[in-house]
Parts: structure tokens; C-alpha cells; sequence
């Protein structure tokens, strides 16, 4: 096999490693709770594998042939790749929840605190008053 053909799981693999760095340095997913991720982001990838394995049944889905993969089949018309993409799309998602959650709450903490923008709003209403 030549190199090329690894081009597309070494740049998952990158992105991948890409997540985990951001979840380290921001406590979000796995450095939050590790035993609830390490349920939550498999059962993500089954869900979406069986998701796959119903459209390659039903002739939905189907693999693209290019030399940037590897050629490796974890099963008919499912690539090896498409199991590390899910696992990409999945922790992906789940860090920018987690995200979102935080800088929700902090925003609302904020506010309730009399905060700048709980400050803002106060200036304001005093203002038009």
C-alpha cells in the first residue's frame, strides 16, 4: 500500500487528536466525566453505524472508491475510515455541546451577578426610566 492511500484516515486521525486537545485544555468531555464519555461517544458510533449498515442494506449508501483510503472494509460497502469519521462527528459533537453549556451558563451567571452585560441592561433601563 503506498501512502496516499493512508490520506484520509491520517487526517481523521489528526482532527481526532485535534478534539482531544481542546477537550484537555478546556475540561469538556472526556477530562469532564470520563466514565460518562466513555459510555456516551460508543454508543454514538454504534447508533450511527447501524444507521450506516440500514442505508448499505437498503441501497442508499454505498462506498466511494478513491486512492486517498485505505481499501480496508469493516464490512460490505463500510470502509474502515467511516468508523473513525463517526467517531470525529460524534466527540465533535459532544464537545461543542458541552461548549455551548458552558458559555450559556457562564453568560447567565453573569447576568445574575450584575455582570458588563448585567450592567448594560441596568444602565439602559435606568435610562429610558
Amino acid at each position: 500500500m503506498e501512502l496516499v492511500n493512508f490520506a484520509y484516515l491520517g487526517a481523521l486521525l489528526i482532527s481526532i487528536t485535534g478534539m482531544m486537545v481542546l477537550d484537555r485544555r478546556f475540561r469538556l468531555f472526556f477530562w469532564r466525566d470520563a466514565r460518562r464519555a466513555a459510555i456516551v461517544l460508543p454508543l454514538g458510533v454504534i447508533f450511527f453505524l447501524i444507521w450506516d449498515v440500514g442505508g448499505i442494506v437498503l441501497g442508499i449508501f454505498f462506498r466511494g472508491v478513491t486512492d486517498f483510503m485505505t481499501g480496508v472494509l469493516v464490512g460490505p460497502e463500510l470502509p474502515l475510515e467511516e468508523v473513525f469519521f463517526l467517531t470525529l462527528l460524534c466527540y465533535n459533537t459532544m464537545i461543542a455541546y458541552t461548549a455551548a453549556g458552558d458559555l450559556l451558563d457562564r453568560r447567565a451567571a453573569r447576568r445574575s451577578s450584575g455582570g458588563p452585560a448585567g450592567a448594560a441592561a441596568a444602565t439602559d433601563a435606568e435610562a429610558g426610566a
